[in-house]
């Protein structure tokens, strides 16, 4: 299964494999190292906890390295005036101004205005340009309408 992924995204996951597999590898070994200098692991809290992270730890990087080699990095070209994953674009509901950014499902951020292009609304966004208004269905039934003001 191939995972789309912006630039960003494929180099977020690249950092937190680096870091996984550097700093806090050695952590979490020499807090094991230190758990066991305390004696009796049997009732060792602080072995069981390191050894639970260090699970943990193995477990994450195994999952990262599965998703890097299953990564299609997606590039946004600036010249296109369409959406597509990696643009960022601006709407506007009302008088409110969102922005917005398409990303692979695996990067989504709410908050940072991150939204997939797998999503309802995404899906909406995408090959749409500026100057164009899109009418979402919200689950309620409400409709709420997006004018598209700028892609970038």
């Amino acid at each position: 299964m191939t995972i789309i992924l912006t630039p960003e995204g494929y180099q977020k996951l690249v950092d937190e494999l680096n870091r996984r597999k550097g700093a806090l590898r050695n952590e979490i070994a020499d807090a094991i190292k230190e758990a066991k200098e305390q004696g009796d692991l049997s009732e060792n809290a602080e072995y069981s906890e390191a050894k639970a992270s260090q699970n943990d730890n193995e477990s994450r990087i195994l999952a990262l390295e599965a998703q890097l080699k299953a990564a299609e990095v997606v590039k946004h070209t600036r010249k296109s005036s369409k959406i597509a994953i990696g643009s960022t674009f601006v709407t506007k509901v009302g008088k409110v101004e969102k922005t917005f950014k398409i990303v692979g499902s695996n990067e989504v951020d709410p908050k940072e205005g991150k939204i997939s292009s797998e999503s309802p609304i995404g899906k909406l966004f995408m090959g749409r340009s500026a100057g164009d208004d899109i009418t979402l269905t919200t689950p309620s039934g409400a409709k709420v309408v997006y004018a598209v003001t700028e892609v970038k």
